[in-house]
């Protein structure tokens, strides 16, 4: 591992992620230094319409395969599952994939252990990794507007894909704070964990968002949120190479072993 017990010591970081999902990210910035600044650039809710999910839990038994591509989409599903009184039956030729590590272990901490997890943690590995699937039925519960290339590619290899969305992502709207501290330069790194907190930040920042950002050091979890703060005009200083929270913790020490100034 790149880093010393304070290699990020007296770094502010800008954590975007949910209040509930920053908890990992800012302690393993705190123990390496760092100031975690928390900031949810989005809020995770329900879908507006249960009933695709509800019609789709109600008929697990037709599915061969159940494929997560994020911790919150297994959240909302087995939450569902339970206030629909379901039990937790499944039959024994279903297979449950996930895209990540993250969602695997959201998935054990169900009860259920992930039979597939790509390589690489984007939806693009799922379709070259995932083997042969025609004539299967794949049930794919998403975020509303989650990207086409999954359930296109694995319609592409002849499986029968339904899309059900389990949350939608919707973001804060107050940034005058941020803005503010942006401005003043008590921001050194600004963290992005998904496309749709990138969206969100510069959106909520307005015209001003690329001047601000362009002050601070810019680290994405991915190539997917890094493509996505680009075409929204950001620079891009790091990409985690491994997808996940500990990737992008060592994307920032590996500036810092680098002699690289993050802010």
């Amino acid at each position: 591992m790149l880093e010393n017990d304070r290699a990020l010591l007296g770094l502010r970081v800008l954590v975007t992620r949910t209040r509930e999902q920053a908890g990992l990210l800012s302690q393993r910035l705190r123990e390496l230094g760092a100031q975690p600044v928390e900031y949810p650039t989005i809020e995770i809710v329900p879908p507006r319409d249960w009933s695709p999910l509800d019609a789709a839990l109600r008929r697990l038994s037709t599915y061969d395969w159940i494929i997560f591509t994020s911790v919150n989409g297994g959240r909302f599903f087995f939450e569902r599952l339970d206030a629909l009184g379901l039990e937790r039956r499944f039959p024994p030729r279903l297979r449950w994939g996930a895209i990540g590590p993250a969602t695997a272990r959201a998935l054990a901490q169900e009860g259920q252990r992930a039979d597939f997890v790509p390589t690489r943690f984007v939806a693009e590995a799922i379709v070259e990794e995932i083997g042969e699937v025609s004539g299967q039925r794949i049930l794919l519960p998403r975020a509303e507007g989650a990207r086409a290339v999954l359930a296109l590619g694995l319609r592409g290899k002849r499986a029968y894909v339904d899309e059900v969305t389990v949350y939608r992502t919707l973001p804060v709207r107050d940034y005058s704070r941020l803005a503010e501290a942006l401005r003043s330069g008590h921001i050194d790194v600004v963290t992005f964990t998904s496309s749709s907190t990138v969206h969100s930040l510069v959106d909520g920042l307005g015209p001003q968002a690329s001047r601000l950002l362009s002050r601070t050091w810019v680290a994405c979890i991915g190539p997917i949120t890094a493509r996505t703060a680009r075409e929204l005009g950001l620079r891009v200083d790091g990409v985690a190479s491994s997808h996940t929270t500990e990737g992008l913790v060592e994307a920032l020490l590996s500036s810092a072993t680098l002699g690289r100034d993050p802010a």
